[in-house]
């Protein structure tokens, strides 16, 4: 299966390389143009200026982009270059409604679709590992295997067309839980002068261990916020997550004030750092009692 890359971001470019080292990876595409010559070279694949260029030359299409309305504009464009029986793959974070909106446009064409949003940071993306929520048909979702393969460990198809992103939603509300609960502890643990590293370590091994606390403790513990998922783009996806508990009338409160925490990171310049950046505002509250 000669497979294409859309989208060449923080997510997006690890995602092509582990595509090229399966012997997938046919071409790439990014909107700015310095971007996909860059990957294009490295891995030796053409980087076209246009998707209509782009697409004549796939089987199959992983995009992986920011937000809904340039998943459509990808989907319109391939939608008139993509051979009938062609494959396109969405790991983009996007609502459930618009996947459907995609799998509708290009099933005109008689393409595929499947919304398959991953988890799992650059971290995951780097090494081949993500979670991958997969929506769409057994029939697509049996041929995606080996691309799917090359870029996660966990695969699972939990149901039709939009509920890859559905599941995507339960995770962001799980990691927005968890960002809150480790930044706001080990922010009273420094209070209290407590040893970090050791807090961090003994803590991992009972019932306060999590991913979030083994990977970004020891950094945010430093004042280090390395890119792993950006908080901009959280709080994009929360405010997704957002809509869809309002349409059944909900809201969630964790989910609220993640939001309302993000606004506040972002309006002091920290919107690109990853989302272990929580741990500025915990700290900051024990040092004016501010309370958040």
């Amino acid at each position: 299966m000669k497979v294409g890359s859309v989208g060449l971001g923080a997510m997006g470019a690890p995602m092509a390389r582990n595509l090229a080292r399966a012997g997938l990876l046919i071409a790439v595409w990014n909107r700015t143009r310095a971007t996909r010559t860059a990957v294009g070279t490295e891995l030796g694949v053409p980087s076209p200026e246009r998707l209509s260029e782009f697409a004549p030359l796939c089987d199959a299409v992983v995009i992986c982009v920011s937000a809904d309305a340039d998943v459509l504009a990808c989907v319109d464009a391939l939608a008139l270059s993509l051979r009938p029986g062609a494959l396109v793959i969405d790991c983009s974070t996007v609502s459930a409604a618009t996947a459907r909106d995609a799998a509708e446009r290009l099933g005109r064409n008689g393409i595929g679709f499947m919304d398959c949003p991953v988890s799992g940071g650059t971290e995951g993306a780097r090494d081949g590992t993500l979670a991958i929520m997969c929506g769409g048909n057994e029939s697509d979702f049996a041929r995606a295997q080996p691309i799917l393969q090359a870029l996660g460990k966990r695969i699972a198809l939990m149901g039709p067309v939009g509920s890859g992103q559905a599941t995507k939603a339960v995770n962001q509300i799980a990691v927005a839980g968890a960002a809150q609960a480790v930044t706001e502890a080990l922010a009273f643990a420094q209070a209290e002068g407590l040893p970090l590293d050791k807090v961090i370590e003994t803590l991992g091994g009972g019932a306060a261990g999590s991913w979030f606390l083994a990977r970004r403790g020891p950094t945010m513990v430093k004042g280090e916020f390395p890119l792993g998922f950006k908080v901009v783009l959280h709080q994009k996806d929360l405010g997704i997550v957002q809509a869809m508990a309002a349409a059944r009338g909900v809201r969630l409160p964790v989910v609220e004030m993640t939001r309302i925490h993000y606004d506040r990171l972002i309006e002091q310049g920290f919107g690109e750092e990853d989302i272990s950046a929580l741990f500025r505002l915990k700290r900051d509250m024990f040092k004016d009692g501010s309370g958040g």
